[in-house]
Parts: structure tokens; C-alpha cells; sequence
């Protein structure tokens, strides 16, 4: 019966590890093609606050830290990174931003999807790279 004991405890021990090390316990992205823990690898090896995850035919998805401190911090990363390439805010509605530059808008639509990060998605107007 104490083996039994053991060789459960064991798995458990190795299910956990498994979970813990492939970042199983967040959320899902809503990006098919980019797991939690690839997205997150890319937020933290980024020299920037902000990273490029994933590239659709109509956006550019990007991963920023909130830092804690909540959704506004998010929102300077996003227009830090978008106004330097000469967009202009012009206004912000709910969890959208709204840019214009030479005559065109841009949308970038915000999404908290942990308490430390926020999923970004920008039209592919913007192309930064």
C-alpha cells in the first residue's frame, strides 16, 4: 500500500512539474499558432515592454506588461510603440485606441488576459518591423 502511495505521489509531482514548467495554468490566447509559454518567452527576452507573438492576414498580434499596475501601463507601452512610428492617439474607447496618421486610422484593441499581461492586437496598417 506505501509503494502505491509513493508511485501516486510521484505523478502528481511529475504532472505538476509538467504544468507548471509548460505554463499550462493560464489562460487561453486567442491566437491559435502561439502557446502561453512561447508568448510569454517572447515578452521577457524582448528589450522592449512590448512584443510582436503572432502575424494574421488582417493584424499583428503583440504582448506587452501591464507591471501590476493594470491596463493603463499597457496602454503607454502601446502608444509609445505605435507613436513612434508617427502615429498620433486620438482617442481611446473602452479597451480601443484609436490613431491617425497621413489621412488613415488605426485601431489597436487591448485585451487583459492576466493580471500581468495584456494581448494587443493592432491592424496590419501598422507594420513596425
Amino acid at each position: 500500500m506505501r509503494k502505491v502511495g509513493m508511485i501516486l505521489g510521484l505523478f502528481i509531482t511529475v504532472i505538476a512539474v509538467f504544468v507548471f514548467i509548460n505554463k499550462l495554468y493560464y489562460p487561453s490566447l486567442p491566437i491559435d499558432d502561439i502557446s502561453a509559454k512561447e508568448a510569454i518567452d517572447k515578452i521577457k527576452e524582448s528589450d522592449s515592454k512590448i512584443a510582436e507573438i503572432a502575424v494574421e492576414s488582417d493584424s499583428i498580434w503583440y504582448i506587452t506588461s501591464s507591471e501590476n499596475k493594470g491596463i493603463s501601463i499597457a496602454d503607454e507601452n502601446i502608444k509609445q510603440m505605435i507613436g513612434s512610428d508617427g502615429w498620433e492617439i486620438k482617442e481611446k474607447d473602452g479597451t480601443a485606441l484609436f490613431f491617425e496618421k497621413d489621412g488613415k486610422r488605426l485601431i489597436a484593441n487591448t485585451q487583459m488576459w492576466t493580471k500581468k499581461y495584456v494581448i494587443v492586437k493592432v491592424q496590419n496598417k501598422f507594420n513596425k518591423l
